[in-house]
């Protein structure tokens, strides 16, 4: 079902040790890698396109999506997802009730698509295969399904809106689990995950609730294995900031590690090496980073609460690199973007770099 055109490109990959059969990459993927955020502006949302060369992070571009940001936070995470093969950004415009869609062509987005997202405040995009589906938090909220094709067209598909648990719920993020099979939203307002399953035509079930083990349930990720790891603010008191982590399977949320604390405040944002073996949370307010080790069956201990975020003030997003060897962070305290070298052996960070952002900045990602 998938529809991606492959650009023919000869390249040399290397094994990096340590990282399993997820680190075969091009010899210049070791030194470059492609970072993106939107400037989530009210007049006209842009994405900004940065270019790793070694320990440098520099600017290659800035893209109008066509489309207008809210202006000020969102409360999410995944503003702009790529598509599997990496030949598509998606980002939404909270602005406008809009996504946009470009094709990816080296340091260079063309703008393909501009649609209506079926609903009102996008917030969060979630993709797999040729399957797109956005979160829509505004009124109700609502999750709508498209179809993306290989011209990097938007084809929305008919009965895929799902209503949120609720009103009121204020969501976070939508994502689809590895497979593609079930699609996640975290509500932070009702403390619930939401879970529904995707058919082979792409439509999604009405929504199933489930209890989050911490409070307000924020940003998540899954590793390779399934596992489901979620970041959870507890209403932003202080010290209680957690991460807990589930098993997804036949449709059932079973609790592995239930609220881990980071003993920082705020646990919002999270991401997950590629090998599945670390996971990053952004505590804003405390203007930090907590690392987990994440165990067999997705067992979390606390590997480290503290790593300081010398980028800068207000961490706001995270993404890793393809191969999991920077982790990117947004800081809204001096509206950069701040870069850190990833240890493959213990997943711990070096500060290298960080460059500026806009201020209002929205979303983080990276290839």
């Amino acid at each position: 079902m998938v529809h991606k055109l492959m650009m023919g490109v000869l390249v040399t990959t290397v094994t990096l040790s340590g990282w399993g059969n997820d680190s075969v990459f091009a010899n210049d993927e070791w030194q470059r890698s492609t970072v993106y955020t939107m400037s989530n502006g009210s007049d006209a949302n842009t994405v900004l396109v940065y270019r790793q060369h070694g320990d440098q992070l520099v600017s290659a571009g800035t893209f109008p999506t066509g489309g207008k940001g809210s202006g000020d936070g969102l409360g999410n995470q995944g503003a702009l997802a790529l598509s599997d093969e990496g030949d598509a950004l998606l980002v939404v415009n909270p602005g406008s009730d809009e996504i946009t869609v470009f094709q990816i062509n080296g340091d260079q987005l063309v703008k393909k698509a501009l649609v209506s997202s079926g609903g009102t405040r996008p917030i969060s995009i979630a993709t797999h295969q040729d399957l797109v589906y956005v979160l829509n938090a505004g009124g109700n909220g609502n999750i709508a399904g498209f179809e993306l094709t290989p011209d990097y067209e938007l084809i929305s598909i008919e009965g895929s809106t799902q209503p949120l648990s609720g009103a009121n719920t204020a969501p976070a993020q939508i994502s689809f689990n590895p497979s593609g099979d079930t699609l996640v939203v975290t509500e932070k307002a009702t403390n619930r995950i939401v879970t529904y399953a995707v058919n082979e035509n792409g439509m999604a079930s009405e929504p199933v609730s489930w209890p989050s083990n911490g409070l307000t349930p924020f940003g998540f990720s899954f590793t390779r294995g399934r596992v489901l790891i979620v970041s959870e603010a507890f209403e932003a008191q202080p010290g209680l900031g957690a991460v807990s982590s589930y098993s997804l399977r036949n449709g059932q949320l079973t609790v592995v590690s239930g609220s881990v604390g980071t003993t920082q405040q705020a646990a919002c944002w999270i991401v997950i090496t590629k090998n599945g073996k670390f996971a990053y949370s952004a505590n804003t307010p405390s203007n930090n980073i907590s690392r987990y080790k994440v165990g067999r069956a997705g067992k979390l201990t606390l590997d480290e609460a503290v790593i300081p975020n010398e980028a800068g003030l207000s961490p706001i997003d995270l993404a890793l690199n393809r191969n999991s060897r920077f982790l990117y962070v947004l800081n809204a305290g001096t509206d950069s973007i701040g870069v850190f070298k990833v240890n493959r052996r213990n997943g711990r960070l070096t500060y290298v770099t960080s460059v500026g952002a806009p201020a209002g900045a929205n979303g983080l990602v990276s290839r």
